[in-house]
C-alpha cells in the first residue's frame, strides 16, 4: 500500500501548524497589543538617531510595558527627532532625570523605548521632558565594539567640540570613538578635507564631564588590534590652561599605514641582516 497518503496529511499538518506559530508570534509583536488602555500623560524625549523606531511601539520600564509612542517628528532647525510618549497613568511616580534609551527587541525584533529610572525625586508631569537620551544604536557600532573599538561615549551630561588636523586619517570615520587612557569619552562629530591646507580637519564631540584635558593634549588616530575600526586617542598634556569648546588640538599623530610599516622593515631590516661594522669585524 502506498504511503503518500500519510506523507500528504503530515505535510499539511506541518504547514498549518508553521502558518499557525507565525500568527501567533505576529499577535504578540504587532503593535496592535501596545495599544495603551485607560488615561495616560504624555512626555517627550529628544533623540539623535531613533533608528527604526516607529508610532505605537512600547515603552518599558525593567521590560514591563508602560505606555507606547504617541508620535515622531523632526524638530524644527534641529537634527534630533521629538518623540512624544504615552505613559499609563497608573506609572505617575517616574522620576525627571529617568534615562530614555532606544532598544531592538532580539536581534532582529522591532525597537521600543526602555526608561531606567534616575534617583530625583519630582516626578515627570504631563508635558515634562526626558533630557536624558540615548539613540538608537546602529550596526556599525556594535560592529565596533565586536571588534575592540568599543562604543562612544553617552555624552549624557551634554558635549563640547574641539578640532583636530591630520595628514592622514586613515579609515577614521565619522561616530567612531575619542579615547582617553582606553575609555571612550566621546566621539568623531565631522571629517573634512581642507581644500587649503591639504589636510583633514577632524571634529570630536566630547563628554562635558571631561573638562579638565589640557590645551596642549596630543591626538592620534589608532587601530583596535591587527584589523580593528579606528578611534581617536588623546593623551593629556600638561598645561594649566584647559580645552574649551571650539579649541583646536595642535599636537597630532597621523594614522599608521601598513604600507609605511612594511617600509620601515623593508628599509631598515631585521637584526640578523646588519653586518658588522669593519671596526667590529674580527681578525
Amino acid at each position: 500500500m502506498s504511503q503518500r497518503p500519510s506523507y500528504a496529511v503530515g505535510t499539511g499538518l506541518f504547514i498549518v501548524l508553521g502558518f499557525a506559530t507565525l500568527g501567533y508570534l505576529a499577535t504578540q509583536t504587532t503593535s496592535v497589543v501596545n495599544t495603551s488602555r485607560g488615561p495616560t500623560y504624555t512626555v517627550e524625549a529628544h533623540f539623535a538617531n531613533i533608528g527604526q523606531l516607529k508610532a505605537r511601539a512600547p515603552v518599558k520600564v525593567a521590560g514591563v510595558r508602560v505606555g507606547q509612542v504617541q508620535s515622531i517628528n523632526l524638530d524644527p532647525g534641529k537634527e534630533t527627532a521629538d518623540v512624544k510618549l504615552a505613559i499609563d497613568q497608573r506609572y505617575d511616580k517616574i522620576p525627571e532625570d529617568t534615562v530614555a534609551t532606544i532598544f531592538t527587541s532580539g536581534l532582529l525584533g522591532d525597537q521600543y523605548v526602555g526608561l531606567q529610572y534616575g534617583n530625583s525625586k519630582k516626578a515627570l508631569a504631563d508635558g515634562g521632558t526626558l533630557s536624558l537620551t540615548r539613540p538608537a544604536q546602529q550596526l556599525e557600532e556594535m560592529l565596533g565594539k565586536f571588534f575592540g573599538a568599543g562604543g562612544a561615549a553617552d555624552n549624557l551630561s551634554g558635549s563640547y567640540t574641539v578640532k583636530a588636523r591630520f595628514t592622514n586619517i586613515g579609515a577614521l570615520s565619522v561616530g567612531a570613538p575619542v579615547k582617553m587612557a582606553g575609555v571612550a569619552i566621546g566621539s568623531v562629530k565631522a571629517v573634512q578635507a581642507d581644500p587649503v591646507k591639504l589636510d583633514a580637519e577632524v571634529s570630536l564631540s566630547i563628554d562635558k564631564k571631561y573638562s579638565q584635558i589640557p590645551d596642549d593634549s596630543a591626538a592620534a588616530v589608532f587601530t583596535s588590534g591587527l584589523i580593528g575600526t579606528q578611534y581617536v586617542a588623546i593623551q593629556p598634556g600638561g598645561s594649566p590652561d584647559m580645552l574649551k569648546d571650539g579649541d583646536e588640538l595642535v599636537l597630532t599623530q597621523s594614522a599608521l599605514q601598513i604600507e609605511d610599516l612594511i617600509g620601515k622593515f623593508l628599509v631598515s631590516g631585521s637584526p640578523s641582516d646588519k653586518k658588522p661594522a669593519d671596526g667590529d669585524s674580527k681578525h
